[in-house]
């Protein structure tokens, strides 16, 4: 493999796992957009999204033939699996505690990570799985630079998703609310928007989003663990702020971005290097551009 080779390689192996990235990371975005905090239960949803995937691929027998309609099946679980969990960690751990200090709602959602994470390890084992490959092993491309069928596929589902993120955002009913709400919640209200109906959805859209992301994960690397969601959630969290808390364009962009250098260091550093490079941008982000590349958008807020 030439230089110029390896490069494209590693630009495209980097963007495959950064649009991953920016799936979960839309997701921290827009519970901070709406209700201005993190939601460190995030990235416990992505890892369920893997081990719903899982689950149906068990229950299937899982096998080499018919491998893209277990797939889909495995890709609707996990959406609509995961959104039903936001709705839960929403209305469990944050809607009691919406007029709470901020602190006390942070720590309930630290306790609803470690809840997840243990309920996983006692129901699958603390041991990796291992995820089928459901797609043939093909590759396509000319020369050394290749795409399998799964990198098509993660980059199809991310596109789809973020296009219409995007469409539920800007031209719908809901994404008005939403937008209003990230606003100015009190005025919201005033004007007859349900504002608790709009930060649950928040939490619907933005989990179903990460339980994609987690299944599209653990079928591209195939093998998952219960630990997965801390780190690439903390990974997800550091695309959010590079692209700016709260901006969704900066969240897709910050996702990529990441991805990106990481593919790039694996290749030209190390492959054990990868997640000090994540928090290496974090650290210069919050000291050169405290807000984003994009843009804090909240920070209009009155």
């Amino acid at each position: 493999m030439t230089p110029g080779e390896l490069f494209l390689q590693q630009i495209l192996n980097g963007l495959t796992i950064g649009a991953v990235y920016a799936l979960i990371a839309l997701g921290y975005t827009m519970v901070y957009g709406i209700i201005q905090l993190i939601n460190f239960a995030h990235g416990e949803v992505f890892m369920l999204g893997s081990y719903m995937g899982l689950t149906v691929f068990l229950l299937a027998g899982t096998i080499g033939s018919g491998g893209v309609g277990w797939l889909l099946l495995a890709l609707c679980t996990a959406t609509v699996g995961c959104s039903l969990l936001g709705l839960a960690v929403e209305r469990v751990a944050y809607r009691p505690l919406r007029q709470a200090p901020k602190l006390s709602v942070l720590i309930t959602a630290i306790g609803v990570s470690f809840f997840l994470q243990n309920a996983v390890m006692l129901g699958y084992g603390a041991q990796d799985r291992y995820v089928p490959a459901l797609l043939p092993a093909v590759r396509w491309g000319g020369g050394a630079v290749t795409v399998t069928p799964m990198q098509g596929v993660i980059f199809g589902v991310s596109l789809l998703l973020m296009v219409g993120l995007q469409g539920i955002v800007y031209g719908t009913r809901l994404g008005r609310n939403m937008r209003a709400t990230a606003q100015d919640p009190l005025a919201a209200r005033l004007m007859g928007i349900s504002v608790d109906q709009v930060i649950a959805g928040t939490f619907a859209i933005g989990s179903a989003l990460a339980g994609v992301g987690g299944l599209l994960f653990g079928v591209y690397y195939s093998t998952i663990n219960f630990h997965d969601g801390y780190l690439v959630g903390l990974k997800a969290f550091t695309a959010a702020v590079m692209g700016g808390i709260g901006n969704l364009p900066g969240a897709m962009l910050g996702g990529l971005l990441l991805g990106l250098l990481e593919g790039l260091g694996a290749g030209y550093i190390s492959s054990q290097w990868k997640n000090v490079i994540a928090f290496v941008v974090l650290i210069l982000v919050l000291l050169l551009r405290p807000h984003g590349l994009l843009g804090e958008r909240l920070s209009e807020r009155a």
